[in-house]
């Protein structure tokens, strides 16, 4: 079974990363950079002002960096326990796959599809019932994950399991939040508008 598991991840990630297409190169490697997507993040805290009070945005907004830093911390952990090579540095996919990117680290989990997940789901949560369309948020861990198999740096199981432990934490911060930072801290009581 397990056997079959990694045989299928290392196939989907050689069929995945061989639809890539030279002229998009370039448009693959800057999606994947977390760089990038600064203006998103600078966007989230936007909305968080916009939509809370300052005590409850500043709140929210300290809550989605801690979110943030614990997410990395599993993931290193997690890196170094599993220490699964990345498809950039394992010798049987040499010249088989494309590769725009070569990281040293390990592979399993992915911390882009983690903390991408964790991020927006956080953020949906928090403003779901301000913005019904924040949804459409979910198309940035989507594509920044994907990025990951186009630059070679990371198989499928690398990015599904990234994706399900950022949404796990992020719901486990949201239940935090509502049940301990919320109360405690005055932020369940109507305050001035922002």
């Amino acid at each position: 079974m397990w056997d079959r598991l990694i045989e299928w991840d290392r196939n989907t990630l050689i069929f995945l990363n061989s639809l890539g297409i030279e002229e998009y190169d370039a448009f693959w490697a800057y999606v994947t950079h977390t760089s990038s997507w600064i203006p998103l993040f600078a966007l989230f805290a936007i909305l968080f002002l916009l939509k809370f009070s300052r005590k409850e945005a500043l709140a929210r907004i300290l809550t989605t960096l801690l979110l943030f830093g614990c997410v990395m911390a599993l993931m290193y952990v997690t890196k170094e326990f599993v220490a699964r090579l990345r498809p950039n540095n394992a010798d049987e996919l040499r010249g088989v796959i494309r590769v725009l990117l070569r990281p040293e680290d390990y592979s399993f989990f992915s911390g882009h599809a983690a903390n991408s997940f964790a991020i927006t789901t956080l953020v949906v949560l928090f403003l779901r019932k301000k913005l019904p369309w924040v949804y459409v948020f979910f198309i940035w861990p989507l594509l920044f994950s994907l990025s990951r198999i186009y630059v070679g740096v990371h198989y499928p199981l690398d990015l599904i399991a990234g994706s399900l432990v950022g949404v796990f934490m992020a719901v486990l911060f949201y239940q935090g939040f509502q049940r301990f930072i919320k109360p405690d801290s005055g932020l369940s009581r109507p305050g001035p508008a922002a």
